[in-house]
């Protein structure tokens, strides 16, 4: 199965195009959004771990409200490919830029007010119903935000480079995670746990209001990419890109989503499973345990540039053949670092899960663009990105919950060495894409 794009390479932008004087303005857009959509999306997933069962669910059990959090949790990631539709859609007919606004509107929104919905013990079964509605707004609106702000970066590439500027949306989430992470650790130090379950934790719902408004400022002042502009010219719009990918593309959307399952199970595992695991069944205090948390993203933060750096230099294949092997041989250090209720073990384990999500997430921002011709770039790199979420992040904290409980933390590995494997096949069936033209 081919992997590669079915248009013909034609000659690279020019000089002049890629060394454009908005270009750094440009990076910073594509970072910048993705940095907020992605502190969002973890504000509810920090939420679903401490909190969001207790406030909007009855269950008498901790374990069931943990469960009914985390299948919110999922809702979003099932929300995730409808986003990438609809924005995908108007991304590839009508242009980059307009539809990035768009998505980073909606998911600010939805974000802000579930900062405002009242718990359970207010308004009954009403809470947890607009909770899922804005849950899904938070996914339809990330759903269209990753493949716009990668296509972003790329298309704005000069050779050689992409992904390198790639790389600049895949270190949004680490910004994000530590924004949202440190807001919440800062909360936890200055509140006591009655303010933090009353009022507290919506605070950092609240307080994207003022990032989205931000982001939005910089979106509006971007121009649109080289790429999209010359299939404009040049007359290969779509009506239905959807259409055109299924049709001509299944192939490269299918093998883009598989490669993506590693860093979404290695990320939402260590982070929102092992802080549920560690605060309430190894009875880590919420402050220690998030502070633990902050300092191994450093190491998702570092190793996304080291990344995209060799997979310019070396090919994408080659590089994240490497992290994902690592990754599948991480799944075995998690009972005995994680299961030994010691501190230093744990952080270790973290940063070994955070370091390999670097290291396989950040040549992504390259690769699923240069799987797809301009004319469905937009919704292609952004189903296989979201398609891949649901099969590597929707489910994740959920099946590992239910597999600590029947079988412990070595069945939990055992999962993260699966999805590793997944993810290796899908590569390795994929052919290079370093040197594809994304004219």
């Amino acid at each position: 199965m081919s992997a590669s794009p079915s248009s013909p390479a034609v000659a690279p932008p020019s000089d002049a195009a890629a060394n454009a004087p908005g270009r750094a303005r440009i990076v910073f857009a594509s970072f910048i959004g993705t940095a907020i959509e992605f502190y969002d999306f973890y504000v509810y997933a920090t939420a679903a771990a401490l909190v969001i069962g207790p406030v909007f669910f009855p269950h008498s059990s901790a374990t069931a409200q943990a469960l009914s959090a985390f299948v919110t949790f999922g809702l979003a990631f099932i929300a995730r490919p409808i986003g990438s539709f609809l924005f995908g859609h108007f991304g590839d007919r009508i242009g980059r830029k307009s539809t990035l606004v768009a998505s980073l509107l909606l998911m600010g929104i939805s974000t802000t007010l579930i900062g405002f919905v009242p718990g359970y013990d207010t308004i009954g079964g009403l809470a947890p119903v607009l909770l899922c509605i804005l849950r899904l707004g938070q996914g339809i609106g990330l759903g269209g935000e990753w493949g716009g702000a990668a296509l972003l970066a790329t298309e704005y590439a000069p050779a050689g480079r992409r992904g390198w500027f790639g790389m600049f949306p895949q270190l949004g989430p680490s910004i994000g995670f530590l924004a949202s992470n440190g807001l919440f650790f800062g909360l936890a130090l200055a509140l006591s746990d009655e303010q933090f379950r009353s009022w507290g934790w919506r605070v950092p719902f609240i307080s994207s209001a003022v990032l989205v408004a931000l982001g939005l400022y910089v979106r509006l002042k971007i121009a649109e990419t080289p790429a999209f502009k010359a299939t404009l010219e040049r007359h290969e719009r779509v009506r239905m890109p959807i259409m055109s990918l299924i049709a001509h593309h299944s192939g490269p959307t299918l093998l883009g989503a598989l490669a993506m399952v590693v860093c979404y199970t290695l990320f939402y595992i260590s982070t929102v499973f092992t802080l549920s695991y560690g605060v309430s069944t190894l009875h880590f205090s919420r402050q220690g345990f998030l502070g633990m948390l902050c300092f191994a993203v450093l190491f998702m933060a570092l190793a996304t540039p080291l990344s995209a750096w060799a997979s310019d230099r070396f090919g994408r294949r080659p590089v994240l053949i490497v992290g994902i092997t690592a990754a599948m041989a991480s799944g075995f250090t998690m009972a005995p670092l994680v299961g030994s209720g010691s501190a230093p073990l744990i952080t270790l384990f973290l940063v070994i899960e955070l370091f390999l999500m670097g290291v396989t997430f950040a040549p992504m921002g390259a690769l699923l663009p240069e799987l797809f011709p301009t004319r469905v770039r937009y919704t292609g790199a952004g189903v296989a990105y979201n398609l891949g979420g649901i099969l590597g992040a929707s489910v994740a904290p959920y099946i590992a919950q239910m597999l600590a409980a029947r079988g412990g933390l070595a069945w939990v590995g055992a999962y993260v060495s699966v999805a590793g494997a997944v993810s290796f096949i899908a590569v390795f069936l994929m052919r290079e894409t370093r040197d594809v033209s994304l004219s």
